[in-house]
């Protein structure tokens, strides 16, 4: 097994105890124990449960923004294509939304500093989507709902119902053109 593939077991190991069980159970044995490695196999790649958490919102982070560049850059249509990006990819895996509400939920309840590292990334996603060729407002108007639903689903308060989603999703692809 390769350093790289452990320490992706370590990490969603981590994620899936912070998503089923809540933050207080996260400690560095239990996340040895769920990834079925020694804690000294989990010290190797983390030597606190700090740094696991920086890896779990740079890891979660980093796919997110490639993804997002990713779909910006098979946009055939280059006005409001960052917009468009961040509607889509927020919401078309479920796994990268459930690692990243958990490493903002990790870094929350444990120490909200490290919500800067997550800040200056998010503070580079918002400058391409108000800058994306389409009015600042309606952009920003764009990333706000897209936040609004998301967090809405994480924290299941609410929530609209699938039809109404789909609906609003389209809206929100209409405001990028």
């Amino acid at each position: 097994m390769s350093r790289k593939s452990k320490r992706s077991i370590i990490l969603s190991a981590a994620s899936a105890i912070i998503l089923s069980q809540g933050v207080e159970k996260l400690t560095l044995e239990a996340v040895a124990k769920e990834a079925g490695i020694s804690k000294g196999g989990l010290l190797h790649h983390f030597p606190n449960k700090q740094a696991l958490i920086i890896a779990l919102i740079k890891e979660s982070s980093d796919r997110f923004y490639a993804e997002l560049e990713a779909k910006a850059a098979k946009d055939p249509h280059e006005v409001g294509k960052w917009s468009r990006a961040y509607v889509d990819v927020t919401f078309n895996d479920d796994k990268k939304e459930e690692d990243l509400h958990a490493a903002l939920t990790a870094s929350l309840f444990t120490d909200p500093e490290l919500l800067g590292l997550y800040r200056n990334d998010y503070f580079l996603w918002q400058k391409k989507i108000e800058t994306d060729g389409i009015d600042p407002v309606r952009s920003a108007v764009v990333r706000l709902a897209v936040d609004g639903l998301w967090f809405a689903e994480i924290f299941g308060v609410g929530v609209p119902d699938k039809k109404l989603r789909d609906q609003v999703m389209e809206y929100l692809h209409q405001m990028t053109k």
